[in-house]
């Protein structure tokens, strides 16, 4: 643990109790002394803080930032409107997925958050391919905390009231009890809420202030883990990687409308003839499903996936109990012709079948705030 990375909040962790883990390069929070499961429910009906300060945050300056990021990725990035945030994908010259992450147009910027197992890799990504004139700096003295939940507006407006006027997927710098903070309305658990950047040298007072409301609690990476689960969302690395393209991955909305094949921006990003003959012939073989246990056992990442007749059609590539569902859910990888609605699949766990259904993602229903 001594050769790992601390995050500003490092010793606000310790004080609460916080059980720490590696993860990323860094020691994180697994669960605080609520535990996984309440720290879940709490997200989901009142208001949990994340520690991400783990994440890559990066500010990209330059008249063609916005055009030379778009070479890397599918997404309309030049028409993004100013104060919005978009998700997006680095693609490899094979169309697999480098990385997913957020990017911002913040109006004289770019600001770019980038999963922090790939944040050495991303870096140097764009550093090798982002033409001249585009200036691209590391924001290493900042902390990144998300405020998630059905409460978070209300926790988070009694201390900065201009984050009420936000919608889903808005980002602005306001100003927080006197810390200028950068402040999108998104997040990672399906709930409505906020990700907030703090310079580090504030990021514990101004985090002490969230949890002193009364909706607030800690929360650790094990319930972020089953909260973004049960929301359908892919944890890169597992759901996503280097062999897997936005079609496999059941991410075909994450391809721009003018950046596709009959756009008027089409192509022009890494593997895009490949991730287009993959939408225009349904040429690929495996597809990204949701899979609902029909027993209480827990399907973890690994398991076997197979038929009826026992052959194998696919793999788990994330699975919990999910504490809002009440059931085992997961997430994975299946043969195509398996990749149906209802279909009945066989986790293999310890040697016995399983029986699971493929279903519909996300497992609840996504509540961002939309206006």
């Amino acid at each position: 643990m001594s050769e790992l990375n601390r995050t500003p909040l490092y010793n606000l962790h310790l004080e609460l109790g916080g059980k720490m883990v590696p993860f990323a390069g860094f020691e994180m929070p697994v669960q605080y002394p609520l535990g996984v499961k309440k720290e879940h429910i709490h997200t989901r009906e009142h208001a949990g803080l994340f520690d991400v300060s783990h994440m890559g945050q990066v500010k990209l300056t330059g008249a063609n930032a916005a055009a030379e990021l778009e070479k890397l990725v599918p997404v309309d990035i030049i028409d993004l409107p100013v104060g919005k945030q978009r998700y997006a994908l680095f693609t490899n010259d094979d169309g697999g997925i480098m990385d997913d992450l957020m990017v911002t147009n913040a109006g004289d910027y770019l600001y770019v958050v980038v999963n922090a197992a790939c944040k050495a890799q991303d870096i140097a990504h764009m550093q090798a391919n982002l033409g001249e004139g585009v200036e691209l700096e590391v924001l290493d003295d900042r902390a990144l905390v998300a405020l998630q939940g059905p409460e978070a507006a209300q926790a988070l407006s009694r201390i900065c009231p201009a984050v009420n006027e936000m919608v889903f997927m808005d980002s602005r710098q306001v100003t927080i009890d006197g810390v200028e903070c950068f402040v999108s309305r998104s997040g990672y658990t399906g709930e409505d809420g906020y990700e907030i950047s703090i310079p580090a040298a504030e990021a514990e007072r101004l985090c002490r202030l969230f949890i002193a409301q009364p909706e607030v609690e800690c929360i650790g990476l094990g319930a972020r883990d089953s909260l973004r689960l049960e929301s359908g969302l892919c944890l890169y690395g597992h759901d996503l990687d280097q062999t897997t393209t936005p079609i496999e991955g059941s991410l075909i909305w994450a391809i721009s409308k003018c950046r596709r094949a009959d756009g008027e921006r089409a192509g022009g990003f890494p593997g895009a003839d490949k991730i287009f003959d993959q939408i225009a012939n349904k040429n690929y073989s495996r597809k990204r499903i949701g899979l609902i246990a029909q027993g209480k056992a827990p399907i973890r990442e690994g398991a076997e996936l197979q038929n009826a007749d026992g052959v194998k059609i696919g793999e788990v590539t994330s699975g919990s109990f999910g504490p809002t569902v009440g059931v085992p859910i997961a997430m994975g990888y299946v043969a195509t012709e398996y990749a149906v609605l209802e279909t009945e699949v066989y986790a293999l766990v310890r040697g016995k079948q399983l029986p699971m259904t493929v279903a519909k993602t996300p497992f609840i229903e996504q509540r961002y705030f939309r206006g």
